[in-house]
């Protein structure tokens, strides 16, 4: 299993609806609003690194509202919370 979290900056005013279109893609495990640099996090899970590329460059990136993205890809887990 290979997991990243993916950071993102949106466009103003389209947090909400970018974070929906995020949460009903089945690789997206779980999507957070943030306050700081970024806008939101995505916890993408997939079964293969080429599997997890596509998802963020040929789906995440592609979604409108998306200005830029910046992916953390996991080594290990610590603790993980199903």
């Amino acid at each position: 299993m290979v997991r990243a979290l993916v950071l993102m900056n949106v466009q103003r005013g389209q947090v909400p609806k970018t974070a929906k279109q995020l949460a009903e893609m089945d690789e997206v495990v779980d999507v957070y609003s943030v306050a700081g640099d970024y806008d939101l996090v995505a916890i993408v899970q997939t079964e293969e690194y080429e599997r997890l590329a596509e998802v963020v460059t040929e789906k995440l990136q592609l979604l409108d509202a998306v200005v830029r993205t910046t992916t953390l890809m996991a080594f290990r887990s610590y603790k993980f919370s199903a």
